[in-house]
């Protein structure tokens, strides 16, 4: 007991530094709840310091040790620790864990799931679960053996293999993915392995897309369709993307499309001199414009504008379509475009098929008109952007697309010029207007039924960021008269990837087996100009070029002076709506060309290829379109 007022006010002194040193490390801006680790470092520093500076006081005094010992300094101490951390962790319990779980309504109906990855971000993720009433953690699963069988707050760590038992046992509806280092080709196979439970997956992003610092389960997003082609991007070449864009003046036709638009975004990235959008469609322009104009504004704020070129970069908008010859010559003289991406077409197969005038005349005279201009007026480089039912077309829209490619193939052939003229191929691009997937999720979300064609129809996929990555690179590539396929990697049964995007809503498909299930998949018959299934190349005259996802295929083609009668004849056919002569000359054109109705008796015969594990068709089947379509000319 203090026998002095001096003493009193030095034993005083002690809790005021202590209050100070709290203050001054910043220990009461904490948030109480999220003490954690950090929390306790501070209070340890701020009791040494306000400790160190308590026994200065003393002996800066009068008194000894035998006013004041040095264990009441030491015991001092260690109370202070023991009882303000245990305190504030017993708030903390309080806070996180008994108060919320005594509010928590229902916990048998909270959604059983599994975390997938030990690492900071699956215990991180386990806190924000453990907060959450709607979720109910069951158990980890990693894949170090070291941590198989050991207690995470008290839930197991299971080896991968465990993942259908438990999912069998405990009723699981999710799987958080807190492994960001994942492989598509994992996901894929984990959804596979998945399939006929309907459980969600999801997974966190990147770590350098999680803008916080603290993992939370905000931050999962659904597994995309992405993943489940299995592809994995080849990273790109610079050199090769900026080679046809920096520094250039780039013109995109058809710039408001889905390939159009994703092009314009990645070349605005690349620093042009002058990025023109040129689209038939005043909506689909405004919108393009309108998100370029606010990523060129954030790409100016990231950036040290004065020290980079893109406060020259300059957006133009041009509104009409590619059969106005004048407004094309117009813009191009203009603005003196280096490099042109030629992507307005109409791409719609019944559509076109309904109204094969228009899609020729678009198609095919949009595209010469374009490349004639672009000759004309001096452009460097001219890149078609074709399709892969451009290889022997069953369809209007197919053949148009060829006929399109024949038309740069003859102006290349022309050595009077210094425009290089290239064409791109590939096949369907996930999320792109008028895209199967596309319909399937509007079908999904309304109840279903999902509607497939066909069960054996198969398709090749990419993602569209990747394809327009692609173009970009081929341009820089180009000789002049390429032909460029991109490797879609393997093809697609569409049956499946309706399946695999009703298990990643988490619903069941209903089918003989499961008449139970949520949504049932319904089987329509190919549509006028299908086919089963698609090609990208029409010989296998292929050659690999510097980009392992790129490959130069040498087709065989017309002249300028055989190709330009054809078509005189095929613009007469259009003005005077002769539907039999449209398809008569597009079957003299197009290597491989086959009506609708051969196509029907063909895909009757297809239906008894079996489907391989590499999805690729018997060689057969080839052989029996080929000879079909030998047939039907010759006759």
């Amino acid at each position: 007991m203090p026998n002095s007022w001096l003493l009193l006010a030095v034993q005083l002194s002690a809790p005021a530094l202590g209050i100070f040193c709290f203050h001054y490390y910043g220990l009461y801006k904490l948030i109480t709840r999220f003490v954690g680790r950090r929390g306790a470092m501070k209070i340890c520093v701020s009791i040494a310091v306000s400790i160190l500076g308590w026994l200065l006081l003393i002996y800066m005094t009068k008194f000894t040790l035998s006013d004041v010992p040095r264990s009441v300094i030491v015991m001092y101490g260690l109370f202070s620790i023991i009882y303000i951390w245990t305190s504030r962790s017993f708030i903390t319990y309080l806070l996180s864990d008994y108060i919320p779980n005594s509010y928590k309504k229902n916990p048998d109906k909270a959604i059983p799931v599994l975390i997938y990855g030990v690492g900071e971000e699956g215990t991180q993720l386990y806190y924000d679960l453990d907060r959450s009433s709607e979720y109910r953690l069951v158990g980890f699963i990693d894949d170090d053996r070291s941590l198989w069988r050991q207690m995470l707050f008290g839930l197991r760590v299971n080896q991968p293999e465990a993942i259908l038992p438990l999912v069998r046992e405990h009723g699981i509806k999710e799987i958080f993915l807190a492994d960001p280092n994942l492989t598509r080709r994992f996901k894929r196979d984990l959804l596979n392995k998945l399939a006929p439970y309907s459980v969600k997956v999801k997974a966190l992003p990147a770590l350098h897309e999680i803008a916080s610092g603290k993992v939370m389960i905000s931050d999962l997003r659904s597994i995309g369709l992405e993943d489940l082609l299995g592809r994995v991007p080849v990273p790109a070449q610079q050199d090769l993307l900026e080679k046809t864009v920096r520094k250039k003046t780039v013109m995109i036709t058809g710039a408001g499309g889905s390939i159009g638009s994703e092009i314009a975004r990645q070349v605005l990235t690349l620093k042009p001199e002058t990025l023109i959008l040129f689209e038939r469609s005043e909506f689909a322009l405004y919108q393009i414009e309108y998100e370029l104009q606010q990523k060129l504004k954030d790409l100016k704020d990231a950036h040290d504008v004065s020290s980079t070129s893109l406060k020259d970069i300059k957006i133009i908008r041009v509104l009409g379509s590619v059969l106005d010859d004048k407004l094309l010559r117009k813009t191009i003289s203009t603005y003196k475009v280096h490099t042109l991406y030629h992507a307005a077409a109409y791409k719609h197969v019944p559509i076109v098929e309904d109204n094969p005038f228009a899609g020729v005349e678009n198609n095919v005279f949009g595209t010469e008109l374009t490349a004639l201009a672009a000759k004309d007026l001096g452009v460097e480089l001219f890149v078609l952007i074709s399709t892969d039912k451009a290889v022997r077309p069953t369809n209007v829209m197919g053949a148009s697309k060829r006929v399109a490619e024949l038309v740069l193939q003859a102006l290349a052939d022309d050595k009077n010029h210094k425009t290089l003229f290239t064409m791109v191929r590939f096949g369907n691009v996930l999320g792109s207007s008028g895209s199967v997937v596309s319909r399937f999720q509007e079908q999904i979300k309304s109840g279903g039924p999902v509607t497939v064609t066909h069960p054996e129809i198969i398709r090749y996929f990419m993602t569209i960021p990747e394809a327009a990555q692609l173009v970009i690179q081929a341009g820089g590539l180009a000789k002049g008269g390429d032909v460029f396929v991109l490797d879609m990697g393997q093809p697609v049964k569409i049956v499946d990837l309706a399946k695999s995007m009703i298990n990643l809503s988490g619903l069941e498909v209903a089918d003989e087996l499961n008449p139970d299930g949520d949504i049932a998949i319904e089987f329509m018959g190919l549509r006028e100009g299908e086919k089963l299934y698609e090609e990208l190349l029409i010989n296998e005259n292929c050659t690999p070029t510097e980009h392992e996802s790129i490959t130069r295929n040498n087709e065989n083609y017309l002249s300028n002076a055989e190709l330009t009668p054809k078509l005189v004849s095929l613009r007469q056919t259009i003005n005077t709506y002769d539907t039999d002569k449209l398809l008569a000359l597009l079957n003299e054109l197009v290597e491989g060309y086959q009506s609708s109705d051969t196509v029907n008796n063909l895909n009757d015969l297809a239906t008894v290829v079996s489907y391989q594990d590499d999805l690729a068709l018997d060689q057969n089947l080839h052989s029996s379109l080929e000879g079909s379509a030998s047939l039907k000319r010759s006759s």
